[in-house]
């Protein structure tokens, strides 16, 4: 019961503070970068959603075992959700980095193909998702894309934050880098040591690391946008 509460205080905060982000963000967000960041921050809260509500719910009642099926139909969505999560946040670096057509086009595929090979793996019924027990082959399998597409990220960010001298994109890369540090430990043992499972609260911070970073951006721009405008009416 105690776990129940405080993953349930801990999850309310979270979804509701990234929901939050997104909305003001796509609609006050100034420019397209800021309004992409809204959507992400929104598939975020209302993908982890279809997980987390049902985990609490598990946790503050009859247990998670009893509600394997709910649990493992929100992780299915999840998953599914977390991969579009990164195809966005893919496009709003792209749209910073700017690469040249031949590297945007193969980058493109190569995302493309990624993100529809993981979404089939995850639709396969080996993956065991309305069993407790799940299938720790195909976890790994299905991860495996997902992976893939995050170092893909990761490498970008270092790109632009040193093409731009922008740290702020070296800390989002260090926040999908712990992101899946904290999640591939769950991924490989959490079926052996449940309370491995504690280390997706550190890896939804970094999620949230990276949705403050696009806030921090739109208040950025919305500033040079009046710094503009004041020295427009001086001229």
């Amino acid at each position: 019961m105690v776990q129940g509460i405080m993953e349930l205080l801990f999850d309310a905060a979270y979804l509701i503070f990234a929901l939050a982000v997104g909305v003001y963000l796509i609609v006050k967000g100034k420019s397209k970068f800021s309004k992409m960041f809204g959507v992400m921050a929104v598939v975020l809260s209302s993908g982890d959603s279809f997980h987390l509500i049902p985990r609490v719910y598990a946790l503050l009642t009859t247990g998670l075992e009893a509600n394997a099926f709910a649990l493992g139909l929100g992780k299915l969505i999840t998953s599914v959700t977390m991969t579009v999560f990164y195809v966005i946040l893919y496009f709003i670096l792209e749209s910073v980095w700017q690469p040249e057509n031949k590297l945007k086009f193969g980058g493109r595929i190569a995302l493309f193909v990624l993100t529809a090979l993981r979404i089939i793996l995850c639709v396969f019924p080996q993956n065991n998702w309305f069993s407790y027990e799940g299938n720790l082959l195909w976890g790994i399998l299905r991860n495996i894309p997902f992976a893939l597409i995050g170092i893909g990220i990761i490498i970008i960010c270092f790109m632009i934050a040193h093409k731009n001298k922008d740290k702020s994109y070296a800390v989002m890369g260090v926040m999908v880098i712990l992101s899946f540090g904290f999640y591939i430990p769950v991924v490989l043992f959490a079926h052996i040591l449940p309370v491995i499972g504690v280390l997706m609260i550190p890896k939804t911070l970094a999620y949230v690391g990276v949705v403050v970073i696009g806030l921090l951006k739109h208040r950025q721009e919305v500033k040079s946008e009046l710094i503009s405008g004041k020295l427009t009416e001086k001229v």
